[in-house]
């Protein structure tokens, strides 16, 4: 196991290398940062003492390993907009976006997994049609849709809820939260919705299919053969076996999430990174583009990692194919 986890981490470090050097050629190809910097009327001399103070005469190549070389410190330069070092911005940002994106996957993986269980053990139902046709709905209307839906409905024509910000939060240490707050717990509950309800279709759809699947396998008829009880062999066997390939689809859809949340708080105005990065498109603020690019990167890599290493502890099977290659 840990030859695998070793091999994965340098794996990693070439995946961050490889977006590192994406990152870098924003900078270069995204137009002069010096005219993001000083104004129009600014003096030639001053450009170039902006432009020698932020190292852009020197080489390429050394211009890039300084480039690496702070981003692996957390040292991504000064925004152009705000005039804020880039991982102050983010720092202060990320709780936002971790919180809502954590809300998102819990609503997406509970619901997600409760419907698909119910819609394949009782496929004729009433309510696994009503599950279906909210699927549809989910897969099919897009996410921006989805949260204008909502917030006409539950902000505009019923005011029981917030259409747009984070409400109250409470400082801990570094990290703003809305946990502890009413106004946040229910400023939290569209912009869940609306970036989980995706993720919750897809994941009511796989476990569906996987429980049809595993409940015609020979071990669950033998299962049924020895006596055991249907709530045993539904939960114990089938749905145990049905969360294997679950596990993939919900780790890298929490990666997606956090890095395509961008819609759902640009459309409730939500305070995270991805309204961060929209603005920094808006006003051309390339070293924030290119620290949200690392960051995300960062995530889904390090989310692999951890669904990997999930893996082998709920198959064993994997474990042995595991030694058996490290042999």
């Amino acid at each position: 196991m840990l030859a695998f986890i070793i091999r994965r981490f340098f794996q990693a470090i070439g995946v961050l290398f490889a977006v590192g050097i994406i990152a870098f050629s924003m900078f270069r190809f995204a137009g002069d940062p010096v005219n993001q910097i000083v104004s129009i009327d600014t003096p030639a001399a001053q450009r170039e003492e902006v432009r020698r103070s932020l190292g852009l005469n020197d080489p390429v190549p050394i211009q890039f390993t300084r480039y690496l070389a702070s981003a692996a410190h957390g040292n991504f330069g000064v925004s152009y907009q705000f005039r804020q070092p880039v991982s102050d911005l983010l720092a202060e940002r990320m709780p936002a976006t971790l919180e809502l994106a954590f809300c998102a996957t819990v609503f997406a993986v509970v619901f997600g997994i409760l419907m698909g269980v119910y819609s394949g053990l009782k496929r004729d139902s009433v309510l696994t049609k009503l599950f279906q046709t909210l699927s549809l709905i989910g897969i099919s209307l897009p996410t921006f849709l989805i949260g204008i839906l909502l917030i006409y409905l539950f902000a505009v024509t019923l005011g029981w809820l917030p259409s747009y910000g984070r409400g109250d939060t409470i400082q801990i240490g570094w990290w703003s939260t809305g946990f502890f707050t009413s106004s946040g717990l229910l400023a939290l509950i569209m912009p869940s919705i609306t970036l989980g309800l995706f993720q919750m279709t897809l994941i009511m759809r796989i476990v569906r299919a996987e429980m049809l699947e595993v409940l015609r396998t020979d071990y669950i008829k033998f299962a049924r053969a020895r006596g055991l009880t249907t709530r045993s062999i539904h939960f114990g066997h089938a749905l145990k076996n049905t969360l294997i390939p679950v596990i993939t689809i919900v780790g890298l859809q929490l990666g997606s999430v956090i890095a395509f949340s961008i819609i759902t708080e640009t459309v409730f105005q939500w305070p995270g990174m991805g309204l961060l990065f929209v603005q920094a498109v808006q006003n051309v603020d390339i070293p924030i583009m290119a620290a949200y690019l690392m960051l995300v990167a960062l995530i889904f890599v390090l989310i692999n990692l951890a669904v990997d290493i999930l893996y082998t502890i709920v198959d064993p099977r994997l474990r042995s194919t595991i030694r058996q290659a490290t042999t």
